[in-house]
């Protein structure tokens, strides 16, 4: 590839080599060219885009960076399955918005509230259905504190705050009634940790969800966007977390895997084993990123008997925009560009940003961001997401497929269509729209309406309703 001068790599306004900047069920794009500290011109909560142009086309505006408001809508739409309160959130992004919207201020007021919700209440005795749910919030505001944490002035304390947010979550699932099943499954030289959800402990053999997360979202997200409706529809439903996602990178320091069928085969393997499971009803979801590594598994993984991508993803490093003109074939050209020419200018929320995408596919790039340092091995990690392309192996999926599409997506527009397109098997694209308030990426204001559209489809496809 030639080599791009400094200038148009980085665009317009020292902007242009992050608007296609691209993350999973929780992430945004900078594209509107607002930074944090420019948010304190944003509209009141509540109100909405002005405009087309405005930081979230279409939909409220909780924080002028849409970055940030991606993420608040987030954590508002989940209030829906329980997973956080209109009003912890609200008043969240009004005690932001006041102190000055930065990473700072983001991270330190959601953690707080997640510590909060974790202690008992001051002169209260919360029975056992409040410290649940009182924990599935808490996991949602570290998961929100988490996301921007590189960003802050404590970038080292990751780890910390994702044990916090996986803490939560697990004294969340013990409180359930019935607690799901939780195992080590083995993967590679490590194993995945999983949640198995019954309605039940009847032992009766039901259809089973596979969920599948994206580049940064948490086990909460999964709660979120499919085992609630998975349990209110009589369905099982199995939480994991694979190579690049919670423990695994943050604990583990195991990156994402090209090749996702080597993380659901042994999924498959486990729940078949089990007697409550309907071996022939396994379906398999992607949400976000997941879009292009669910397809991918069911590729291979001949068990499958039905995928939904959400939304559909052929090419992650597509989402990566200018980024992708600073990767040769060549790794000390490569490597000499991005360190000499494109670092330098990176600003701050900039690098906090690039440092956030990459972190998932390089360990180095991780352990660097969290001592405040960009990673100079720009290369490694870039082959590597180059290398979730899908392209080529979608005509080889057998099982029926939805492929999901949002209005105003985002990160993978046009992604979903071409997949559809490339489908050999079986298959029906949805498109999610403004009309109900279910646009952008992974539809952050509506899980319920995206839940519908899943299971009704899995429902008619598995005749398991």
């Amino acid at each position: 590839m030639k080599h791009v001068p400094p200038d148009q790599i980085l665009g317009p306004g020292r902007r242009g080599v992050l608007s296609g900047i691209v993350g999973a069920a929780g992430a945004t794009l900078l594209a509107a060219g607002c930074t944090p500290t420019e948010a304190s011109s944003a509209q009141a909560p509540g109100t909405a885009s002005a405009s087309a142009g405005g930081p979230t086309p279409g939909v409220m505006t909780l924080f002028g960076n849409p970055e940030f408001n991606f993420n608040g809508l987030l954590a508002l739409g989940a209030s829906d399955q329980g997973s956080a309160d209109v009003g912890e959130v609200l008043t969240a992004v009004n005690a932001i918005n006041k102190a000055g919207l930065s990473a700072q201020t983001y991270v330190e007021t959601f953690r707080k509230l997640g510590d909060r919700l974790m202690k008992t209440p001051e002169g209260g005795r919360p029975d056992r259905e409040t410290t649940r749910f009182r924990a599935l919030r808490a996991s949602q505001y570290y998961a929100q504190a988490l996301f921007f944490v590189l960003g802050s002035r404590d970038p080292d304390s990751e780890e910390k705050l994702y044990k916090a947010c996986r803490g939560a979550w697990d004294t969340f699932c013990k409180l359930c009634d019935p607690a799901p099943v939780t195992a080590k499954v083995p993967y590679a030289k490590t194993s995945l940790p999983v949640w198995f959800f019954r309605p039940d402990t009847s032992g009766r053999r039901r259809p089973t969800v596979i969920l599948t997360n994206g580049s940064d979202g948490q086990s909460v997200d999964m709660w979120t966007y499919g085992v609630a409706a998975a349990l209110d529809r009589d369905w099982n439903a199995l939480v994991y977390e694979g190579p690049g996602q919670g423990q695994m990178i943050f604990v583990d320091q195991v990156v994402f895997s090209p090749r996702w069928e080597t993380v659901v085969a042994p999924l498959v393997d486990w729940l078949t084993a089990r007697s409550d499971v309907d071996a022939d009803r396994i379906a398999l979801t992607g949400l976000s990123m997941g879009g292009d590594l669910a397809p991918r598994a069911a590729a291979f993984e001949q068990r499958i008997a039905a995928l939904v991508a959400m939304p559909g993803c052929l090419d992650p490093w597509q989402g990566f925009g200018e980024l992708r003109e600073i990767l040769t074939p060549n790794k000390e050209e490569t490597n000499n560009v991005w360190n000499k020419e494109v670092v330098p200018q990176l600003s701050p929320a900039d690098a906090a940003t690039v440092k956030k995408r990459f972190e998932p596919f390089s360990v180095p790039a991780m352990l660097a961001a969290r001592q405040g340092r960009m990673f100079t091995d720009f290369y490694t990690p870039a082959t590597l997401i180059e290398s979730l392309n899908i392209t080529d192996v979608v005509g080889r999926i057998k099982a029926p497929t939805l492929v999901l599409d949002y209005d105003f997506e985002q990160f993978y527009p046009g992604q979903p269509r071409q997949m559809f397109d490339k489908l050999t098997a079986s298959k029906e694209y949805v498109k999610l729209t403004a009309a109900t308030g279910a646009q952008l990426h992974c539809s952050p204001m509506a899980p319920r309406q995206h839940c519908e559209v899943v299971f009704d489809w899995l429902q008619e496809t598995l005749q398991g309703g």
